[in-house]
């Protein structure tokens, strides 16, 4: 049976009412009475039920947070940075995910709400806006990579089309002239990136190529085999932009299916600068957003919505940057020439 807050008052030896302050981290509470009811609590398995306490106080500590794609390590650094902020604030994070999937995220977003939670914070998310503005009806909502006009929405983005800009700056700049983007379709941030590498490409006297993919490994392979279906060899673009690093590595995967070499063939840059981007194996060339800098920006976002310190949306936009590694390089041709 369940240890209650009664059995951790007695074994203590104090009110119920003074074991409910300690769950609560009240500074009221003598340092010695604090230990005797952690100890006691301890002893007995006691663990405080979050969303009781949140009814009986009527005032939550739980965030809810959607994830687009459990699969895609941005979003764990993402969840890191707001998981870090969060324990220091002593709120709880309650995750689910809709799996890149508009009517799976709308069901996750309403299992999210059913917790009454403080406020939620969606990770990309593909739900169409109207879901996003009636959620911001029942709580503070923070978007992370999507963008929103609601004023009961604030946002926290990178800009995506400098970060595709710089890595068409960076290909560019080694002499690659033949370059494609493959693109995340529909996703959140994606039209932002296309953009981005459409102008550069235009900025550089360039024809920009454009291929619709996704944010997906799966997806990056597709893209490429697209390609080499396309264009002979002699004409195959050399420099790739991938949409994220997990698309990217799609991408070089059907790459060396082929027998072509990166970065000696193609060139490939990813975007997000993932834990996986930087494993010595890929060390992937990508635009670097600022992860946990975003997580921590959105949770601050949030409570100051929950703590009424704040009205007015906040729009935060981050400056991305570019890490160079080994999966690019200057375009050559024959004998080692550039061409």
């Amino acid at each position: 049976m369940r240890p209650t807050m009664e059995d951790v008052a007695a074994r203590a030896g104090v009110s119920r009412a003074l074991v409910s302050l300690v769950m609560r981290n009240s500074p009221k509470v003598s340092d010695a009475r604090r230990a005797a009811v952690l100890r006691a609590a301890e002893e007995l398995g006691y663990q405080p039920h979050v969303m009781a306490r949140s009814l009986a106080s009527r005032t939550s500590t739980v965030l809810g947070v959607m994830v687009n794609d459990l699969r895609n390590a941005f979003f764990a650094d993402v969840v890191e940075g707001l998981d870090a902020a969060a324990q220091a604030a002593g709120f709880d994070l309650v995750l689910n995910t809709g799996g890149r999937s508009p009517a799976r995220e709308g069901n996750a977003l309403r299992s999210l709400l059913s917790f009454r939670p403080a406020g939620v914070i969606l990770l990309s998310p593909v739900v169409p806006a109207s879901a996003i503005e009636a959620a911001a009806r029942q709580c503070p909502v923070v978007l992370v990579s999507r963008t929103s006009r609601a004023s009961g929405v604030d946002t926290v983005n990178d800009d995506g089309e400098a970060g595709s800009a710089l890595a068409v700056d960076h290909l560019a700049g080694l002499g690659h002239r033949r370059i494609a983007h493959l693109d995340g379709g529909g996703a959140a941030g994606a039209a932002q990136r296309r953009r981005g590498f459409q102008a550069a490409m235009r900025r550089h006297g360039l024809d920009p190529i454009v291929v619709r993919s996704e944010h997906t490994d799966t997806a990056g392979e597709k893209s490429v085999r697209e390609l080499l279906a396309t264009y002979s060899r002699a004409e195959l673009p050399t420099g790739l932009v991938a949409g994220n690093d997990f698309n990217a590595v799609g991408a070089i995967s059907a790459l060396e299916e082929a027998g072509l070499r990166v970065p000696e063939d193609v060139s490939v840059v990813g975007y997000d600068n993932t834990s996986l981007a930087a494993l010595r194996h890929l060390s992937l060339t990508t635009v670097d957003q600022p992860r946990t800098e975003m997580g921590r920006l959105a949770f601050e976002a949030l409570v100051e919505r929950v703590r009424g310190e704040r009205t007015e949306p906040v729009r935060h936009l981050l400056h991305p940057s570019l890490v160079v590694r080994a999966t690019t390089a200057e375009v050559l041709g024959t004998g080692g020439a550039p061409r």
